[in-house]
C-alpha cells in the first residue's frame, strides 16, 4: 500500500510539474507583433536616416504612417549624398517644404508592388508625375536609379531602397 501511494504521489507530482511547466509555455508563445509601418521601418534603419528627416521636415511622415497600402522607392543616405552640394540643406528648409514634398511624394506610389510585381512602363506617383520602371536583367531600375534592394515589408506596403534621389520633371 506504501508503494501505491508512493507512486501515486510521485505520478501526481509528475503531472503537476508537466501541467504547470505547458502552462508556463503557453504563457510565453505570444502572437507576433504587427509589422510596423513605412516610416517606423525607415526609423529602425540608420541608413534612412535622411529620408526620415526629410518626412519629417515635409510634413509626410503621417501620409506614410496612414493605412496605404504605398510602394516606396526609398533614397539611402548615400542617395541623398550624391545631391549636389547644399541641396539637401536647402531643400530641408521650411521655406521649401512644398519642393521638398514634391520630390518625396515623385518616390511613393499607391498600392503595394513588389519587385516581382514590377512590369516595365511608367507608375503614377503620389504628387502625380510618373516615374519610368523597368526591369533588367533581374533588377529593377526607378527613373534612372537602381534598386539596391527590394521588397522591404512594412504593414501598410512595402519598401524598395534605391541608390539615387529621383527628381520630378
Amino acid at each position: 500500500m506504501k508503494k501505491n501511494t508512493l507512486l501515486l504521489t510521485a505520478l501526481a507530482g509528475v503531472c503537476a510539474t508537466g501541467i504547470v511547466l505547458s502552462e508556463s509555455t503557453v504563457a510565453q508563445v505570444a502572437p507576433p507583433p504587427p509589422a510596423a509601418d513605412i516610416v517606423a521601418v525607415a526609423s529602425g534603419n540608420s541608413d534612412f536616416a535622411t529620408l526620415v528627416a526629410a518626412l519629417s521636415a515635409a510634413d509626410l511622415v503621417a501620409v506614410l504612417q496612414g493605412n496605404g497600402p504605398f510602394t516606396v522607392f526609398a533614397p539611402n543616405n548615400a542617395a541623398f549624398a550624391k545631391l549636389p552640394p547644399g541641396t539637401l540643406n536647402d531643400l530641408l528648409k521650411p521655406e521649401n517644404k512644398k519642393q521638398l514634398a514634391a520630390i518625396l511624394k515623385n518616390h511613393v506610389a499607391s498600392g503595394k508592388i513588389m519587385a516581382a510585381g514590377i512590369k516595365d512602363g511608367p507608375v503614377k506617383m503620389l504628387g502625380g508625375g510618373k516615374v519610368e520602371v523597368a526591369k533588367e536583367n533581374g533588377r529593377v531600375g526607378f527613373g534612372g536609379a537602381k534598386v539596391i534592394q527590394a521588397d522591404v515589408p512594412a504593414s501598410n506596403g512595402v519598401i524598395h531602397v534605391i541608390d539615387t534621389v529621383v527628381m520630378p520633371d
